[in-house]
């Protein structure tokens, strides 16, 4: 009987989880499956046909926003990268015993709705706010410039939001290095650039790759930011959707270009995976 229940151990601790994945992730998603494939329209219903041609019609009806916001996740995500590096190699080696209030710090915002703070920066960045204005009177900017709208919107907007998916994770990475290993590359004659390059980037790496996957895959989805501070030239592939269901429900199409979505940035992070090298940096997480 002891026998028994230590086989099972494993299993019961799994159930909850393994219960949750399957009624909220797999049964929805074979769900979504099915609507992509079917014809029909919400009076008349919808019947399952294998209707191939929602998606074939998806990515040529919508693949001019597919790619931009592929671009603008990129895009956001490389920016990203540049800003939250120093930010949590600064907490990480430098917090001291205020490591804890510094990350609360860079956290706080999200206390407030994603979409409120979106909101705020369409007031701050409106042509004439408090960064703009000033800027434009003192004669350093022209009176018809404008940032709303505009692509360099939308990508801030995706970068503040997201940023603090990037610090986190490289912070972790970051943290957990022995010092003894910087001082011992010190020790060697290593420059502070040297002993960067070669012992704390790539120690480093794990919390690069875990940060790339947490901002990259939301931001190139997201739709509310090219919403709020975007306009008809900015619009992305989550705008589409969620027009799509929401106001043309024209489920099937929206089904198909959400798994359109997927698979394309299931891919692209494959190919990301592949090109760091996975195992090495397992290899370096696990050192």
């Amino acid at each position: 009987m002891q026998r028994v229940k230590r086989q099972l151990a494993p299993y019961l601790l799994v159930l909850p989880g393994g219960l949750w994945l399957l009624l909220f992730f797999a049964i929805p998603m074979i769900a979504m499956l099915s609507l992509s494939l079917q014809q029909g329209d919400v009076v008349n219903g919808y019947r399952f046909t294998f209707h191939w041609q929602n998606y074939t019609d998806a990515i040529e009806g919508y693949h001019t926003q597919l790619v931009r916001s592929l671009i603008y996740g990129a895009i956001a995500t490389i920016a990203m990268i540049i800003l939250a590096f120093p930010v949590a190699y600064w907490i990480a080696f430098y917090g001291g015993k205020r490591k804890p209030t510094y990350l609360f710090l860079l956290l706080l915002p999200f206390f407030v709705s994603f979409v409120l703070r979106t909101i705020s920066w369409r007031q701050i960045l409106t042509d004439e706010g408090p960064v703009l204005r000033p800027l434009k009177d003192l004669g350093l900017l022209a009176d018809s410039y404008h940032i709303l709208g505009t692509p360099t919107a939308v990508i801030g907007g995706l970068v503040y939001n997201f940023l603090p998916f990037m610090v986190l994770p490289i912070y972790v990475a970051l943290e957990r290095i022995d010092p003894r290993v910087v001082e011992a590359s010190r020790d060697l004659y290593a420059n502070p650039t040297l002993t960067f390059r070669k012992v704390v980037l790539p120690l480093a790496l794990p919390g690069v790759f875990a940060g790339v996957l947490m901002s990259f895959v939301p931001a190139s989805s997201d739709y509310v930011n090219s919403e709020v501070l975007g306009s008809s030239s900015t619009t992305m592939i989550g705008q589409v959707i969620q027009a799509k269901y929401l106001v043309n429900t024209d489920y099937p199409a929206a089904a198909a270009l959400s798994f359109i979505l997927m698979a394309v940035l299931l891919i692209g992070i494959f190919i990301y995976a592949r090109a760091l090298g996975t195992e090495d940096v397992m290899k370096v997480a696990a050192r």
